[in-house]
């Protein structure tokens, strides 16, 4: 699989996507994931910023209101479609750019960061992709970007529960199946039953990397790594949303920063 058809499967999900992100239903980003990432986000009040595959923008915005310059990139027509209707409505001085992943066309050492929310695990050629970010941040400048978890999310997982439905353990298979392109099918699981049985399940190719191959894929890039975030919800974030307890049995996400000497 390459980026032409990565380009069409998040095209085909981009305006379901937006609808329903933006109707709150995706609550591990809006409940845990986007909150411990802008947590462990190094300051950023007056820097310049890329979010690299950034969808509609609503973490772009995210950064940008931490008092960043920031510009958004992203594959799918829509997406930059949507988020340039926002930037319309609510200006932030944000830049929506459409382009590949794989070919950032952008000046060398053109930004102080880059991040990438939940992005680059879709992308064809992770290696590529982080060869670019090295070449157009800046000396001393920082990726921090985050994917699902490749120990505890490979190609196969499993929440176990007990019988009051609440999740005790997480069965997982395949950590070391790094196939190219294996298109996963869901929808966000807090929309209501009747209404999710409505919808054309979002296609998502996904470029499953072990952890080894990530951290050699950054060493290679010529970046630091500097932190690692696995974030696990509260007890009272559990409570709130129980959609997001199993991440107090396993990490779902790990958050990564790597730096530019």
């Amino acid at each position: 699989m390459n980026a032409n058809d990565v380009a069409a499967h998040w095209e085909s999900n981009a305006e379901t996507w937006t609808i329903y992100s933006r109707a709150g239903y995706d609550k591990y980003r809006d409940a845990l994931n986007a909150p411990a990432f802008l947590k462990m986000l190094p300051p950023v009040a007056g820097l310049t910023g890329l979010d690299l595959g950034c969808g509609e923008g609503s973490n772009t915005r995210a950064v940008a209101r931490l008092g960043a310059r920031m510009t958004g990139l992203d594959i799918a027509p829509t997406f930059i479609r949507y988020a340039r209707e926002s930037e319309v409505e609510a200006p932030l001085g944000i830049d929506y750019v459409l382009g590949d992943d794989q070919g950032i066309d952008f000046p060398d050492a053109s930004f102080d960061f880059v991040t990438a929310f939940m992005s680059m695990m879709d992308m064809a050629d992770q290696r590529q992709v982080l060869k670019g970010i090295h070449r157009i941040l800046k000396a001393g400048g920082f990726l921090q970007f985050s994917i699902l978890h490749p120990c505890f999310v490979p190609p196969t997982r499993r929440n176990i529960r007990n019988e009051a439905g609440e999740p005790v353990a997480v069965e997982i298979a395949d950590y070391l199946d790094e196939s190219d392109g294996r298109v996963e099918r869901w929808i966000f699981s807090s929309i209501p039953e009747e209404e999710r049985a409505t919808l054309t399940p979002f296609a998502i190719p996904r470029f499953h990397r072990t952890l080894s191959t990530w951290v050699s894929m950054i060493v290679e890039a010529g970046l630091t790594i500097e932190a690692f975030g696995e974030p696990m919800a509260s007890v009272e974030v559990a409570l709130g949303e129980p959609i997001v307890a199993d991440t107090r049995i396993a990490p779902i996400f790990l958050h990564i920063r790597a730096r530019k000497a």
